[in-house]
């Protein structure tokens, strides 16, 4: 193998779809997937590629500084795509600390690692560092994200990824630590743990359960099919500047309220239900607290400098999206069951 990277949280949402990616397209990269497998790390998103020669799988929580240091001596990787994360803002206004944990901690552990494996050998070395737009607060009826934007976290969660991406660029302007940082809009697409959106919906339609949508339902976020996120993590990762920061976002902005009405205009559709049915499981619930308005990414600079640009319009990718659950019904049934936990005891231990 001529390469090795460490892809953390690879067995999560996006982490599955950049492993996969990276397994099939470069046979000559040695990819160790990194997991914790918390609830929304699943080892059947790769059930598909787990027997490639090229593929490895670590069961690691990051927050294990003696664990990640082990991992730098065992695979002396030449580069790292930090994914790992807690992501969910409803969690970590319940429970703040264990998004300090992982997304603090867990990546300083990964920077020291890293700082010190690399040190003086820091040509040919990449800490990608995945993180999001929420880190930017919010925003008004008009203007969007750029990579200047000014930082202004609301929850526990994007305080939390703040706080590691200011770690991320001080390592690289305090030790010369190789490092490139995205920040993305909310991704959708297959293998989406059920307790976000869109999987949640589609989920509920299926059982005819009530449609949950927060206040009056006029928050507004960016789309980005995950497939095509994983595709700009490809390009930055291989072509991005050292040090430089790089806003991933589908062009294209909906309110929640809109969205879940065309999810289910195609879920009828798609189910054969009489128009109409799905939207009346439409429920507003009570808002959250620090509810940001609205997100919205200008992703000009990855499209001017890396020529990325998403494949598909956000109807066509909630399309694809819709058919891969109802062709994966036991996939949903294992993650809402808890029974996918049993795959890793299955595969992995003796």
């Amino acid at each position: 193998m001529n390469k090795t990277l460490l892809i953390t949280g690879g067995a999560g949402f996006i982490g599955s779809h950049v492993v996969r990616l990276f397994v099939t397209k470069y046979p000559g990269y040695r990819i160790v997937n990194v997991d914790a497998l918390t609830y929304a790390g699943n080892l059947e998103n790769l059930a598909d590629i787990q027997d490639a020669p090229n593929y490895v799988f670590e069961k690691v929580n990051i927050v294990d500084a003696a664990a990640v240091d082990a991992l730098f001596a065992q695979y002396q990787p030449d580069g790292v795509i930090h994914l790992a994360a807690e992501s969910h803002v409803d969690r970590s206004i319940v429970s703040p600390l264990d998004f300090v944990f992982t997304n603090v901690i867990g990546t300083v552990n990964l920077l020291n690692a890293a700082r010190l494996a690399w040190k003086g050998q820091e040509e040919g070395k990449r800490f990608y560092h995945v993180s999001t737009d929420e880190v930017y607060g919010a925003l008004g009826a008009e203007g969007f994200f750029t990579e200047e934007t000014p930082y202004n976290p609301h929850s526990p969660y994007s305080a939390s990824k703040a706080s590691s991406d200011h770690f991320v660029r001080a390592y690289h302007d305090t030790y010369g630590l190789p490092i490139v940082v995205t920040n993305c809009s909310n991704n959708y697409g297959p293998n989406h743990f059920p307790e976000k959106l869109i999987p949640l919906c589609i989920h509920n339609i299926i059982h005819n359960k009530p449609l949950p949508v927060y206040g009056d339902g006029k928050y507004t976020r960016d789309w980005l099919f995950v497939k095509d996120h994983a595709v700009a993590i490809d390009l930055v990762f291989h072509e991005g500047k050292n040090g430089e920061t790089y806003n991933i976002g589908g062009f294209n902005e909906w309110q929640n309220i809109d969205l879940v009405k065309l999810l289910c205009r195609q879920m009828d559709e798609k189910l054969g239900r009489p128009e109409g049915t799905s939207e009346g499981l439409i429920t507003f619930v009570k808002d959250r607290p620090g509810h940001d308005l609205r997100y919205a990414i200008d992703a000009s600079k990855i499209n001017r400098e890396l020529g990325w640009k998403p494949s598909v319009t956000f109807e066509e990718g909630l399309s694809l999206t819709i058919d891969w659950y109802l062709q994966n019904e036991e996939w949903l049934r294992h993650v809402t069951s808890g029974a996918y936990q049993q795959y890793y005891a299955g595969q992995y231990q003796a």
